[in-house]
């Protein structure tokens, strides 16, 4: 297993590896960034496609709303929040590598004006969860 970059405090996290920009603790009228994990993005390997949704998009916590391909398998992406999605990442379209090597910065995939969030962690309870 590669060295995972520092796992930003200020986020929020899914149990399926899925994380929310500071700005989220995802509160309804929030608009918040959604990314995949450096532990997400270590277990798939090299990102070689990102399908995230479309701009207009409602998307529902806990189902899935995009796909990540690597060169290993394809991992379904799993919504954090409900809301409308009001952005997509073009360069993580462009350069799907860059989820790997900037997951929490760059390699952003969407954002989602929040109505409803889902079950979602601190970084404490991720790290402890994902042995960290």
């Amino acid at each position: 297993m590669a060295e995972l970059p520092a796992l930003p405090q200020d986020f929020s996290y899914s149990a399926e590896h899925e994380w929310v920009s500071a700005e989220a603790q995802a509160v309804a009228g929030a608009t918040v960034r959604v990314g995949i994990t450096a532990v997400a993005a270590d277990a798939l390997g090299e990102v070689v496609y990102v399908d995230a949704p479309a701009v207009g998009t409602h998307i529902i916590a806990g189902e899935t709303c995009g796909e990540v391909e690597s060169t290993k398998s394809v991992s379904d992406i799993y919504s954090p929040v409900t809301g409308e999605v009001t952005a997509v990442n073009e360069l993580a379209s462009a350069t799907p590598g860059i989820l790997n090597t900037d997951p929490y910065g760059d390699g952003w995939l969407f954002e989602v004006a929040v109505s409803e969030a889902g079950p979602l962690m601190d970084a404490a309870a991720y790290a402890q969860a994902n042995h960290l």
